[in-house]
């Protein structure tokens, strides 16, 4: 049975293109393009992740120019996810986001990014506690952009009012926090209590999140509010192998997760759509029917592309 053109909310690069890298070509970006197509992903959001804004900026400028002279580019990238600067600069919350780069929320600072995204920006994600307020978070909602909650120790207080906000959305749950926390209050159970305001997404290679633990969240949030993304860095679609992204050198094993160096943390996944639906419908259980609704579906409809 043929598997459906699936949809991905996060991918920071694919088949050895880094979308964060200060040099992406016009040929890069194509052949990264022509990757994702060859995997069965018919849309994504390209994902830019924390730095100083300047090198943001410009990260943004130049996917939104390269995209333009693309007609494949414009096919496949469907629009911009920005993933920080806002977010905790807590070890372990900050994940592999440069701690350094991580800022409080800013008014002006995420004008100047949407700006630079020239009007491609679909989805943000911040950290609710560093927005003070939720203006931020009003900001974009008002602007038609989603926000979601990520890389963050959120209060059930901050999340409330982040959702009143406009919050729609937590990104990537059971990552982007420390390995170990409060066996009950923690983030993921505060973020799984609100569930039924907030769609959740999963990276479902079975390491993130440990397949009973994903087959615990996706039942307690309901198919209907689950979300699989990829979170894939640029050697995703290669297969496992050592690689070079920015800072990190990398190994990627048989499970296809990018991890730092040290092994202290994930640097994303090289896995690809196909492979988490195919873990969907195999250890989490899911029916086909479900798994097409996660990878393609509820994606599209969380950032307005599905009624």
């Amino acid at each position: 049975m043929s598997t459906p053109a699936f949809f991905d909310l996060q991918v920071n690069g694919y088949g050895g293109v880094d979308f964060n890298q200060d040099d992406l070509t016009a040929d890069a970006l194509h052949r990264a393009c022509e990757r994702v197509e060859a995997d069965g992903v018919a849309g994504i959001l390209a994902t830019i992740i924390t730095d100083n804004l300047e090198r943001m900026t410009r990260r943004l400028a130049a996917l939104v120019r390269l995209r333009e002279q693309d007609p494949l580019a414009k096919r496949v990238i469907a629009g911009l996810h920005i993933e920080g600067p806002f977010i905790s600069p807590v070890k372990g919350y900050v994940g592999a986001h440069p701690a350094d780069a991580v800022r409080r929320a800013n008014a002006d600072e995420m004008k100047r990014l949407l700006d630079a995204g020239g009007g491609l920006t679909r989805l943000v994600t911040l950290a609710p506690e560093v927005d003070d307020g939720a203006k931020v978070t009003r900001m974009l909602a008002k602007q038609g952009v989603c926000v979601s909650a990520g890389h963050t120790d959120a209060s059930l207080v901050d999340l409330r009012a982040a959702i009143d906000a406009g919050l729609t959305l937590f990104t990537h749950l059971g990552n982007g926090c420390p390995m170990e926390m409060n066996r009950h209050d923690n983030i993921i159970q505060r973020a799984l209590s609100l569930c039924d305001r907030l769609r959740i997404m999963f990276i479902a290679d079975g390491v993130h999140v440990p397949y009973v633990a994903l087959r615990n969240y996706i039942r307690l949030c309901g198919t209907e509010r689950s979300i699989v993304v990829s979170d894939a860095v640029a050697p995703a679609g290669l297969g496992p192998g050592r690689y070079t992204l920015g800072r990190w050198d990398l190994l990627i094993g048989d499970d296809m997760v990018a991890r730092a160096p040290d092994g202290s943390h994930f640097v994303g996944s090289a896995m690809t759509m196909q492979q988490a639906y195919a873990n969907l419908t195999g250890p989490v259980g899911l029916s086909p029917a479900e798994a097409t609704r996660l990878t393609r579906d509820n994606p599209m409809r969380a950032i307005g592309l599905k009624d």
